[in-house]
């Protein structure tokens, strides 16, 4: 092994606001102490329940995917398991996210964007 994985980091137009919107998904702590990060107006973070840390970095010229074009490709996405499709894609409307796709074929998947634009997927475990 020559690494470890410390966390992902998505580059997005206001860090805070992304990392609360995660927070509202995923529950955690924004911006808790952690030796390894210094957080401000161009860092955020997001501790989870799980150990699992995500990042947020202030690109000041973000443009976000435009999935499925391929000129702005996803590049990278998250999958989310929940236990009902249904009530999630319901908290993560509300929370600020946009559905991309819906799964009206009846799959056990969803497909949303984050409110800086990134893909994310609502999976039924």
């Amino acid at each position: 092994m020559i690494a470890e994985l410390q966390c992902v980091v998505l580059d997005c137009p206001d860090p805070r606001v992304l990392a609360e919107f995660y927070r509202s998904l995923l529950g955690g702590n924004v911006n808790q102490p952690d030796r390894r990060w210094a957080v401000g107006e161009g860092w955020a973070t997001l501790h989870a329940p799980s150990g699992q840390v995500l990042a947020f970095q202030r690109a000041a010229d973000h443009q976000p995917p435009r999935r499925p074009d391929p000129a702005r490709p996803q590049q990278i996405h998250l999958d989310l398991g929940v236990p009902d499709l249904d009530r999630a894609q319901e908290q993560a409307l509300a929370a600020g996210a946009r559905l991309l796709d819906g799964g009206a074929d009846g799959r056990s998947w969803r497909i949303f964007a984050d409110p800086a634009g990134h893909p994310f997927c609502l999976v039924r475990h």
